[in-house]
This record gives structure tokens, C-alpha cells and sequence, in this order.
């Protein structure tokens, strides 16, 4: 009479699937330029493209609405990015065409809401 081994391994598990996570979102800061009557249209215009590449039609809105409510927000991004845009915008200069202009625009980083 022949007799078998049986196997004594045991199945192999898996581990149970995890939920997919996503990477952690960093906090976002907004960009706020505030309004000034040193400054001209043309320079918020000029400004807005140059550093921020934003086209002309949407240049001339943010530049219409600092004018009107006194503040606006023209990036929301993370809190080093938009340490560098806000001095960016302190050192792009003044504004030529108004000679009062004594130099650039203000602007502040704030915490945007989650």
C-alpha cells in the first residue's frame, strides 16, 4: 500500500487591497494686488502678462476690478510660488507714465479658504 504526503502549506493570502490615496494637497495662497492711484491700466496690463503670462482681455479685467473694489486676486498657488510672485510684482518698478509714481504696486500673500 503507497501512501501519499499531503501537503501541509497553507494558502497563500494577499493582503487586503488599500483604499487609493491621493498625495496630500498643499496649502494654497492667494496673490493680492491692491489698488493705488500711482499706477495706469497700461502698468497693471503690462505687469499681469509679463509675470503671470495672462492674456490681454483677462489683464484688463483684474486691472478693472483692483480699480474698482481696491483689491484683487490674480493667482492662488502654493505659499513659496506665491512668495515669488508677490516680489516679483514689489520689483517690477513703477510706472513711467505717471510721474508722481514713486515705485511698484502692492501686493500681499494670504492663506486662500480650503
Amino acid at each position: 500500500m503507497t501512501t501519499t504526503a499531503q501537503s501541509t502549506q497553507t494558502p497563500q493570502t494577499r493582503p487586503a487591497p488599500q483604499p487609493t490615496q491621493r498625495p496630500a494637497r498643499p496649502p494654497q495662497y492667494h496673490v493680492v494686488l491692491l489698488d493705488d492711484n500711482d499706477h495706469t491700466y497700461d502698468y497693471v496690463i503690462e505687469m499681469l502678462r509679463k509675470l503671470f503670462g495672462t492674456p490681454p482681455e483677462s489683464a484688463f479685467t483684474l486691472a478693472h476690478e483692483v480699480d474698482s473694489t481696491g483689491r484683487v486676486i490674480v493667482d492662488t498657488t502654493t505659499l513659496e510660488r506665491a512668495e515669488l510672485k508677490r516680489d516679483q510684482i514689489h520689483s517690477f518698478g513703477r510706472d513711467w507714465r505717471v510721474p508722481r509714481c514713486q515705485g511698484s504696486m502692492t501686493c500681499l500673500v494670504e492663506p486662500a479658504p480650503v
